[in-house]
């Protein structure tokens, strides 16, 4: 039961090769990194996972996770949740309505999910921070923001796209510890692409390397 990629291809349609016959594996509660340069096709791989590949690319093989086929299944209904480099927040809501808009529709009642809210927060080092304006944290306040609101879905699996490279780097060892223990914890897949080599080393699990075609 597992995050599986069998043979996956992804060209432009009517052009070149991006991905070539790519083929993996993600156990839960495990952190796979893809690393290669800019132009290699990390972050098309990734839209390809999570169902986001735009119409002018052509992608064959098979996606499955935990043995369902994820090619049936539009973005929305795959259950995989995305942190890219940029933690981008809702600017009109509340830190707290940020996260509350990660919440499955099964947490019914108000102050049930005020207090899966509140968890989370304190879970992320935001205690009491339900009321702030997204524009007054930190990056690094917003990453643990943005990853809360992300697992607060309950995702099946997560993608990692770049997600520490616009950290400073006194703040990236901070982020990067408290991502992958959240994924630990969780027992979730995650695929990470990323061309900083420190990052599959602190993942602690296996890595592939892939080139410009």
């Amino acid at each position: 039961m597992s995050l599986i990629l069998e043979e996956i291809t992804i060209s432009l349609k009517r052009g070149k090769k991006l991905i070539d016959g790519l083929s993996l594996s993600v156990a839960h509660g495990e952190i796979f990194t893809v690393m290669g340069p800019s132009g290699s096709g990390k972050s098309t791989l990734l839209d390809a996972v999570g169902g986001n590949l735009g119409k002018n690319f052509d992608l064959k093989g098979e996606l499955t996770l935990n043995e369902q086929d994820l090619l049936l299944l539009p973005p929305e209904k795959r259950n995989i949740g995305l942190l890219y480099q940029d933690a981008i927040l809702f600017p009109h809501l509340s830190v707290g309505e940020n996260l509350a808009f990660g919440l499955k529709d099964k947490k019914q009642g108000r102050a049930k999910r005020r207090a899966e809210i509140d968890k989370a927060l304190r879970q992320a080092g935001l205690d009491g921070f339900y009321d702030r304006d997204p524009a007054t944290l930190s990056g690094g306040q917003r990453s643990r923001a943005a990853l809360m609101r992300t697992l607060l879905s309950e995702p099946a699996a997560l993608l990692l796209d770049e997600p520490f490279s616009k950290l400073d780097l006194d703040m990236r060892d901070e982020i990067r510890s408290f991502v992958f223990s959240s994924i630990y914890e969780r027992n979730i897949p995650a695929l990470m692409v990323t061309h900083d080599p420190s990052d599959a080393v602190a993942a602690n699990g296996p890595s592939i390397s892939i080139q410009v075609i």
